[in-house]
């Protein structure tokens, strides 16, 4: 395992071997680290420490044993991200899962069991058929065909991991699977770009989401057929017909934005979607991305999260929760606390204690 991490870290941080061995000032050579790399030798602990120095991770990202591997890998829209860009989510990635599994590990808890739907996994013949597995999973989840609050909130209780991270720019999110030691069934991620709007990432979710219910042999374009499922799966269609009605000629403004408020995606998504349920037809919505709606492909109107306050609605929030549950438990020190959170020890003692109380300790 160190070997693939230390392969990862050199790959995201750009370096060749030779590249790696010069910026090391030659303590090792090409060879050696390769050996590394293999799982052929171990550094000493003066070379490890070098190691994270130069390619800028912790000894706890090259050592630890948390997170075997990433599987599956799946980025969305992967066209144009480079190799180096790659390697560096996928480290990001794997450190996030890393302190995750490790604050399950301190609770003794077993990761929450991914409630894999009692649907087989289908193999599509048509992208269209996406429709019935969005159906069909709200049905065995008993949501109903109300619009879904928080998209989010709703994976994590269903044993998803969701990582929310920055992404390049290019890329909206990714799914995996990742195998830990302690884990018996490999556990399903999602990772989305906190960069992107609340609208786009809610899709995301849902996107990719769909990648763990199709056969990855169905003989459809997966990611057509993966927006089929998100669009359904977040607007229903006996829902969006009782809303506005079985047949439309016309759109207006005000009305789609107070739909897209209402089932929480995106404006050109929502339309999209009418156009899918056969509410409305080609020409109208021809018209709407000609006129109102011209921008809308680029620029979200009336957006859900202010610029101002961009990634930080409906964040995952299970992971953060347990570390305060383990801090208040005196399971872990406030400084392991901000080493798993990444946050200042001041902002720690906020959580656990409130302001007022954590500004009182701070004056005596």
């Amino acid at each position: 395992m160190f070997g693939d991490r230390l392969k990862l870290a050199r790959k995201k941080a750009g370096y060749s071997l030779r590249g790696l061995s010069d910026a090391l000032d030659g303590q090792v050579s090409a060879q050696g680290i390769g050996k590394y790399e293999r799982g052929e030798m171990m550094p000493s602990s003066t070379v490890l420490l070098a190691l994270t120095r130069v390619l800028e991770v912790t000894p706890e990202y090259l050592l630890s044993e948390q997170v075997a591997q990433l599987e599956e890998v799946e980025f969305r829209k992967l066209s144009g991200t480079s190799a180096k860009e790659r390697a560096r989510v996928e480290a990001d990635v794997i450190d996030a899962l890393q302190r995750y599994l490790e604050v399950e590990e301190i609770l003794d808890l077993d990761s929450v069991e991914w409630e894999e739907p009692r649907l087989e996994t289908r193999l599509l013949q048509h992208q269209d058929e996406a429709e019935s597995v969005a159906d069909d999973l709200r049905s065995e989840w008993n949501l109903g065909s109300d619009p879904i609050p928080n998209m989010t909130a709703l994976l994590e209780e269903r044993g998803i991991k969701v990582v929310l991270t920055a992404l390049p720019e290019k890329v909206s999110g990714l799914t995996c699977l990742v195998e830990g030691p302690r884990h018996k069934e490999r556990i399903p991620v999602i990772v989305v770009n906190s960069g992107i709007t609340l609208e786009r990432r809610r899709l995301t979710l849902a996107h990719e989401l769909a990648h763990r219910l199709m056969d990855p042999s169905s003989p459809v374009h997966h990611e057509k057929a993966s927006n089929v499922f998100a669009g359904a799966f977040l607007v229903p269609r006996s829902h969006l017909v009782r809303e506005i009605g079985t047949q439309r000629n016309a759109l207006g403004y005000k009305e789609i934005v107070h739909l897209k408020r209402m089932y929480r995606v995106s404006a050109a998504a929502l339309i999209v979607r009418l156009r899918q349920v056969g509410i409305v037809d080609e020409s109208t919505v021809s018209y709407a991305f000609q006129t109102f709606a011209r921008r809308w492909r680029s620029v979200e109107p009336e957006p859900l999260e202010p610029a101002k306050e961009q990634g930080q609605h409906e964040r995952p929030r299970r992971f953060e929760r347990l570390c305060y549950r383990a801090l208040a438990e005196k399971l872990i020190s406030p400084g392991k606390a901000g080493e798993l959170l990444q946050q200042p020890l001041a902002d720690i003692e906020r959580g656990l204690k409130g302001p007022a109380e954590a500004h009182a300790d701070n004056r005596q």
